[in-house]
């Protein structure tokens, strides 16, 4: 199935000049805290194709000049009301969860003419889904839209006196944005975990058709900082009982190609291309470059003595300085009721986490996915084996980590699909597993859309990842029997499905 309507969103870094008008007819109501809501209906064709199943898209007033966006669609297969909820984050920081919803998982995906076209590997096949752009001047999110223009020099927004593009700025993105000021977003995981919270509790106090069968959290990449401490954020508000806030109950997180600990994943960049190697026999750097990486990693001063200071003192300019130094190696903007142009990526947010350090900071993340395993929730974390930035080596040295009861005594197994193709393996010990997705990159949905999505629903339904028969809340001393280690090989019944072509 097409829509004629070109997805314009996802082409805004063009030179035209797209100034957008505050819109006029979004619905305003009240969430849960007396929040405030403004929504509207999504026409049939902007994304979702199937005109039985609903969206809406809007905003959440959480504070002043604190306006979170978020985009909303029901659950294809069944009620919508008795599906459960799953809000899907981005990471960065400062990343839009727009990605994930029309390059990953959600209902549309656009073609090399630019028109959308039906996902049917969406993850709205199983759950209702709720995209969140966060924090505030993420995405569609805004502090106080003004008019200018992307700076090609540095990436920041400079303001114009109005919505008009000059010549000198014809060969940068004229528009509407959110004005780029660091004081009005989070600059740490800590400090984005409530905005995020609250706004599920205004969505859920608008909606409450939608949220009457549980809540999942998925997310990937930075979010293997958000989804810890977010998760254990709502598990501290919930524990306070607050007027006017409805207990949430998460039944899972998802996890996709998390950054966890920085000590651990810089390592396993050095693992993964050095020694002992990855999955695909790739070495990029000759025996030169080599011993610098290592000497860069391990020397006295340098990355892992400055990651160490950063957890030993906390403060913002040993944190910063540790991570720079290791990182161093019109139609739809109308339908959906945006108040500014969309953009990819955040440079004021991410900048406002870089001068925190907050890459650099462990935050306690692994400790919060055991202590969300003691809570009962199914936690899940998955790993494109492609993926250089947080790779599998990483990951399934923060796996090991968590220590979950008895994951040491399981061993990895492949997991089976309904195309009969080995896409992975998965190690599992009750509520927590891990698992290796061949052939897939940072992004493991766009590279392997039907095993993530027969995972996702797993996880979801809190079923064995392996086979998705067993139910984990009736065998919760269930294990996968297989090696200890996951070898780097792949298994040779394997092949790359993508599913189908994305262009």
């Amino acid at each position: 199935m097409y829509s004629s309507i070109p997805l314009l969103l996802v082409a805004v870094t063009t030179a035209t000049a797209q100034f957008v008008k505050a819109p006029t007819d979004l619905i305003t109501t009240k969430g849960n805290l007396d929040l405030q809501v403004r929504y509207k209906q999504v026409p049939t064709g902007i994304c979702e194709l199937d005109s039985n199943v609903k969206s809406y898209s809007g905003y959440v007033d959480v504070g002043e000049n604190e306006h979170i966006f978020w985009w909303f669609f029901e659950a294809r297969n069944g009620n919508a009301s008795e599906a459960p909820l799953t809000t899907w984050i981005n990471g960065g920081p400062g990343s839009s969860s727009m990605i994930g919803l029309f390059e990953e998982h959600g209902p549309c995906y656009i073609d090399a003419k630019g028109d959308v076209v039906n996902n049917p590997y969406s993850w709205s096949n199983a759950s209702n889904m709720l995209y969140i752009d966060q924090p505030t001047q993420v995405g569609f999110s805004y502090s106080t839209p003004v008019n200018g223009y992307v700076d090609p020099n540095t990436g920041y927004i400079s303001t114009l006196p109005d919505a008009i593009c000059p010549d000198y700025a014809q060969g940068s993105s004229c528009g509407t944005y959110s004005y780029g000021n660091q004081s009005l977003t989070a600059n740490n995981t800590l400090a984005g975990a409530p905005n995020f919270w609250k706004t599920v509790q205004g969505f859920m106090g608008a909606f409450p058709q939608y949220s009457r069968n549980g809540f999942n959290f998925a997310t990937e990449s930075y979010g293997g900082h958000f989804g810890p401490i977010y998760n254990q954020y709502i598990q501290s508000q919930n524990a306070k009982n607050i007027p006017g806030a409805a207990k949430i109950t998460i039944d899972s997180v998802f996890i996709g190609n998390g950054w966890f600990d920085p000590i651990v994943q810089y390592e396993a960049f050095y693992n993964f291309t050095v020694s002992p190697g990855n999955t695909y026999d790739y070495s990029p750097f000759n025996e030169s470059i080599q011993s610098e990486m290592y000497n860069n990693l391990y020397g006295a001063g340098n990355c892992i003595d400055q990651l160490k200071d950063c957890a030993a003192t906390g403060t913002n300019n040993i944190c910063q300085a540790a991570d720079d130094f290791c990182a161093n190696l019109v139609e739809v903007q109308a339908a959906i009721g945006a108040f500014q142009n969309f953009t990819t990526g955040s440079n004021a947010v991410s900048r406002a986490f870089a001068n925190t350090g907050d890459d650099g900071r462990e935050f306690g993340t692994v400790a919060a996915v055991s202590e969300l395993l003691n809570q009962g929730i199914f936690v899940h974390l998955l790993f494109g084996d492609a993926d250089y930035n947080c790779n599998w080596l990483g990951g399934e040295v923060i796996a090991d980590l968590i220590n979950a009861p008895n994951y040491a005594l399981a061993g990895y197994t492949n997991i089976t699909t309904s195309d009969s193709i080995v896409h992975g393996q998965v190690k599992q010990s009750g509520l927590f597993s891990f698992s290796r997705v061949y052939e897939a990159g940072h992004l493991v949905p766009f590279f392997q859309p039907l095993a993530a999505l027969e995972i996702f629903e797993r996880v979801i339904g809190r079923k064995d990842i392996q086979t998705g028969t067993i139910d984990i809340n009736t065998n919760k001393t269930y294990l996968t029997v297989g090696t200890p280690r996951v070898p780097l090989e792949r298994a040779t019944e394997q092949c790359n499905s993508r599913g189908f072509a994305r262009g």
